[in-house]
C-alpha cells in the first residue's frame, strides 16, 4: 500500500481499506526504518497522529475534505511551518520556530493532509548535492535497492558495499528521498534553477517546477525571490497533478501569483500525439552529457516520432550564457536576502558584544556555511556602484535574451521541449565533494536553470534504470502556464516507458508488497 500513488490510497481511504491512523503509523515506522538516509531533519509523529485522528474522525462522517484528506506529506525544510522547527538545514536558524505556515502548507493542511515531518537540503538550498547542510548528507534510496546492489556485486571486487553511497542531488535532495524511499505519497521542494528536477532525476521520482506565479511563495524563506517556485515530488504525474491543482492560484500575500483562479488540473489521457510537435534544443546536447542519457533522449525523440508526433531540432541560442547569467543574479539577490540575517530579530546570535558591526561579523561567520558566506560575498561584489552595471545590469538583459529564446521557439508551433534533466546518473558522495559546491552547481543544473528565467514550467521524469541499475530522467519544458498540457504530454510519456519500482525488500520489509508487478502504479493498475 505505501508503494501505491496518491489516487488509489485516497481511493483506500475513502472505502475504509484502511484508515489515516494505519496509514500514518506505517509512514512513521518506515521513517523510523530508514532514518539512516537522513532525508528528514524533523519527524513531526504527535503533529502526523493527531492530524490522522482528526482526518478519521472525518471519514467516519462521511465529511471528507478531498482526495489528500489522510495522506502522509513532507515538506523541505525551508518553508514556514507553525510551531515546527524551520532551519534551512543552517547553524542561523536552528531552533527557528515560525508562527505561522506557508500558503502551500497551509492549503495542503486545508486538504487533510498529514504533515510527517520536514526534509533536509542543502543549506538556504544553495547547492546540487544535499550535502552541504548542517545535519549532514542525504543518502539515495537507489544506493541500497536490489537493482544497484546487484549491478555492484557483479563490478566489485571485494569493496564494501556502503562505502560509496550516491548523492541524491539538491536542493530537495530530502524530499526526493522521503518520496522515493515510500515514507510519504507527496512532498514539497523548492525550485529556484533545478532543485526539484535534479533530485527528481536521481531519485527516480517526478519532480514539477510550477510556473513562476501559479503557486504562491509566501512563507518560503527565499533564496532568489525571481526564481524561486514551490516545487512538487511525486511517484507520478497525475499524483503532481493532484498536488498542483490544490496549491495553484492567486494568493493576496504574494503580489506574484496570478490573479484569476486556477481550476483544479484533471489530466486527460492522451491518446493520440500525432498533432504535437516536439522540439530537441541542439545547444542541450552539452560534451559532459553521459552516453547513456544521450542515448535514452534520443530514443525519447523516437518514441515520440514513431507515435506521429513531429519532432523538430530548435535553437535556444543564449543557452551559453545561462551559467554565467544566473549565477550573478542568483548571488545578488542570494547577498540581499541574506542580510536580514543579522542577528538581532531572530535566528542565531553570537556571544560578542563588542560592537555592533562586531557582533553582526560573528554572528554571520557561525551562522553561515562556506558555500552561503560565498555567494554572499559574489552577490554585493556585483551589487557594488562600479559594478553594478557591468554584472548585475548586463546580466538582466542576457536573462531576456534567455526568456525570448523560449517564446520564440514556442511561437513557432512547438508544445513542448524535450530535453536531459542532468548530465548523468546520481554520483557517488565521495566522488561528488572533490568538486566545489559552485563547479557542481553550474554543472549538475546546466540544463534547468535557463528554465528558472524564463519563468516557464518544468518537470522531470524517470524513464529508464542505467547500465548501474539507477534512474535516469528526461524533462519536458511548456510555456508559461500552460502546466496542464505538459503534464499531460508528460503522463503520456510515463505511461509509455513504464519505469520501474525501486526495490527496497531487504532494508524494509513493509515494501515487500508494494506493488505486485514491479511497476510504477501509475502505469500497471487501473
Amino acid at each position: 500500500m505505501l508503494g501505491w500513488t496518491l489516487r488509489e490510497v485516497s481511493a483506500a481511504l475513502k472505502q475504509g481499506q484502511i484508515t489515516p491512523t494505519e496509514l500514518c503509523q506505517k509512514c512513521l515506522s518506515l521513517i523510523k526504518k530508514t532514518k539512516f538516509l537522513n532525508a528528514y531533519i524533523t519527524v513531526s509523529e504527535e503533529v502526523a497522529l493527531k492530524q490522522a485522528e482528526e482526518s478519521e474522525k472525518r471519514y467516519k462522517k462521511g465529511h471528507s475534505l478531498g482526495d489528500l484528506d489522510g495522506i502522509p506529506i513532507a515538506v523541505k525544510d525551508n518553508f514556514s511551518t507553525s510551531g515546527i522547527e524551520t532551519t534551512c538545514a543552517s547553524n542561523m536558524l536552528k531552533g527557528y520556530v515560525p508562527p505561522y505556515n506557508a500558503t502551500v502548507v497551509q492549503k495542503l493542511l486545508d486538504q487533510g493532509a498529514l504533515l510527517m515531518g520536514k526534509t533536509n537540503l542543502d543549506e538556504f538550498a544553495m547547492g546540487s548535492g544535499s550535502t552541504d547542510g548542517i545535519f549532514g548528507p542525504v543518502k539515495n534510496p537507489w544506493s541500497f535497492s536490489e537493482q544497484y546492489r546487484k549491478k555492484r556485486k557483479q563490478k566489485s571486487h571485494g569493496e564494501k558495499e556502503d562505502s560509496d553511497w550516491l548523492i541524491t542531488g539538491g536542493s530537495s535532495g530530502g524530499s526526493a528521498a522521503a518520496v522515493s524511499a515510500f515514507t510519504c505519497f507527496a512532498a514539497l521542494g523548492s525550485d529556484t534553477g533545478g532543485s526539484t528536477r535534479n533530485p527528481a532525476a536521481h531519485c527516480g521520482v517526478v519532480g514539477l517546477k510550477p510556473s513562476y506565479g501559479l503557486v504562491s511563495r509566501h512563507g518560503l524563506i527565499p533564496l532568489v525571490n525571481s526564481m524561486d517556485v514551490p516545487g512538487i515530488l511525486t511517484r507520478c504525474v497525475d499524483d503532481a497533478a493532484i498536488v498542483l491543482g490544490i496549491l495553484a492560484g492567486h494568493d493576496p500575500k504574494d503580489s506574484t501569483t496570478v490573479q484569476d483562479p486556477v481550476k483544479p488540473f484533471v489530466l486527460p489521457s492522451l491518446t493520440d500525439v500525432s498533432k504535437l510537435c516536439v522540439g530537441i534544443p541542439k545547444e542541450y546536447l552539452a560534451p559532459e552529457l553521459s552516453s547513456e542519457v544521450r542515448s535514452l533522449w534520443s530514443k525519447a525523440a523516437n518514441l515520440f516520432e514513431s507515435e506521429g508526433a513531429k519532432v523538430i531540432e530548435v535553437s535556444l541560442p543564449h543557452t551559453s550564457f545561462s551559467i554565467v547569467c544566473y549565477h550573478v543574479l542568483c548571488t545578488s539577490e542570494v547577498a540581499s536576502n541574506m542580510a536580514r540575517f543579522d542577528g538581532l530579530e531572530y535566528g542565531h546570535r553570537c556571544d560578542i558584544d563588542l560592537s555592533t558591526e562586531a557582533m553582526y561579523a560573528a554572528t554571520r561567520r557561525e551562522g553561515f556555511n562556506d558555500v552561503v558566506r560565498g555567494r554572499i560575498l559574489s552577490g554585493n561584489f556585483f551589487l557594488l556602484k562600479e559594478n553594478y552595471e557591468n554584472y548585475f545590469v548586463k546580466a538582466q538583459k542576457v536573462r531576456r535574451l534567455i526568456a525570448n529564446d523560449f517564446v520564440n521557439v514556442f511561437n513557432s508551433g512547438v508544445d513542448v521541449l524535450l530535453t536531459p534533466t542532468t548530465l548523468s546518473e546520481a554520483a557517488p558522495y565521495t566522488e561528488f565533494i572533490k568538486e566545489d559546491n559552485r563547479t557542481r552547481s553550474a554543472q549538475d543544473d546546466i540544463f534547468t536553470q535557463a528554465v528558472n528565467m524564463a519563468g516557464l514550467p518544468a518537470v522531470n521524469v524517470p524513464m529508464a534504470l542505467s547500465s548501474q541499475g539507477l534512474p535516469i530522467g528526461l524533462q519536458f519544458i511548456g510555456r508559461a502556464f500552460c502546466d496542464q498540457q505538459l503534464l499531460t504530454v508528460a503522463k503520456w510519456f510515463e505511461k509509455q516507458v513504464q519505469f520501474p519500482i525501486i526495490q527496497l525488500q531487504e532494508l524494509m520489509e513493509d515494501c515487500s508488497s508494494v506493488s505486485e508487478n514491479g511497476k510504477l502504479a501509475s502505469v500497471s493498475l487501473k
